[in-house]
């Protein structure tokens, strides 16, 4: 009978303390023309470095920069087994994010330029340059913004082809994303994102789906440094399409509550994914 009265009691105790903690703050009052205050924002969250994105929004009538300083691509092992080198620069694409509601933000990815050299044994040194492709999104938390150990998101986004010297496809793409993160024992941080992409055929005959899944952890190492590793794969049902996958490793570090810097490799692990891509950036809020 102890124990049973033990248990009972430790289970009021319980429901007790979470009766009385304090409720998450209201926010729904605030939007683009009403910003959050200082105090009510949450802890700043990026959809960086890793290529899991993050369910939480940036506050409502808040700003928020993610780019990367650098991003550089090297392939060699590719599909087309030739002897195909391939190396891409791209120079600081830009996530530009704007709080609308309390839960929802708009997105605004900018690539202003890539450089693209080739090198195939059948046809010598290509290149290409120049503007890149324009991707709009719109993330809606549906719970766990302000609190909770899980939190989830759906983003539709659309791409525009605005790209120049051949860089893209000419076509307009789109898809739904839905990230997923959950708190875990000992420190540890759980992202799972399944996406959905609709593409182009290569003939461009019509359009056909791809699958993306991501799963990342994340930990604390020491201060305001932490790190992550993340496994990525992307599946197209275009017949003949290659099973594209990375395993990819990163750091970010707190400069300040609204100031943080990254940088990561991703290491391509099938022959149709980019043999490696390293990475330097940096996320600022305001």
């Amino acid at each position: 009978m102890k124990p049973v009265l033990t248990a009972a009691f430790l289970l009021t105790t319980a429901a007790a303390t979470a009766f009385a903690a304090d409720p998450a703050p209201d926010k729904t009052r605030y939007h683009l023309f009403n910003p959050t205050p200082l105090q009510s924002m949450r802890e700043m969250a990026t959809d960086r470095p890793d290529k899991t994105e993050s369910p939480y929004t940036v506050d409502a009538g808040r700003f928020q920069i993610e780019m990367d300083f650098v991003s550089h691509s090297y392939d060699r092992h590719n599909s087309a087994r030739d002897g195909t080198i391939v190396r891409t620069w791209n120079l600081a694409p830009i996530n530009f994010k704007a709080g609308l509601l309390h839960n929802v933000d708009a997105q605004f990815i900018v690539q202003p330029h890539t450089y693209v050299r080739t090198s195939a044994p059948a046809t010598g040194v290509t290149r290409q340059q120049g503007f890149n492709d324009f991707l709009m999104r719109l993330k809606w938390n549906l719970w766990g913004n302000d609190g909770g150990d899980t939190a989830f998101a759906l983003m539709p986004y659309t791409k525009l082809p605005t790209n120049q010297d051949r860089l893209g496809n000419r076509s307009v793409e789109g898809g739904l994303i839905a990230p997923f993160a959950m708190e875990l024992p000992a420190g540890w941080s759980l992202g799972l994102m399944p996406q959905l992409d609709i593409v182009r055929n290569t003939a461009r005959s019509g359009y056909h789906p791809e699958l993306v899944t991501t799963v990342s952890f994340g930990h604390d190492i020491v201060g305001d440094l932490a790190g992550y590793v993340e496994f990525f794969h992307s599946l197209s049902l275009e017949r003949g399409a290659p099973w594209v996958a990375t395993v990819d490793v990163g750091l970010t570090y707190g400069l300040t509550k609204n100031i943080q810097l990254d940088a990561g490799i991703n290491i391509g692990v099938t022959r149709a994914a980019d043999d490696w891509n390293p990475f330097v950036g940096i996320s600022w809020r305001f």
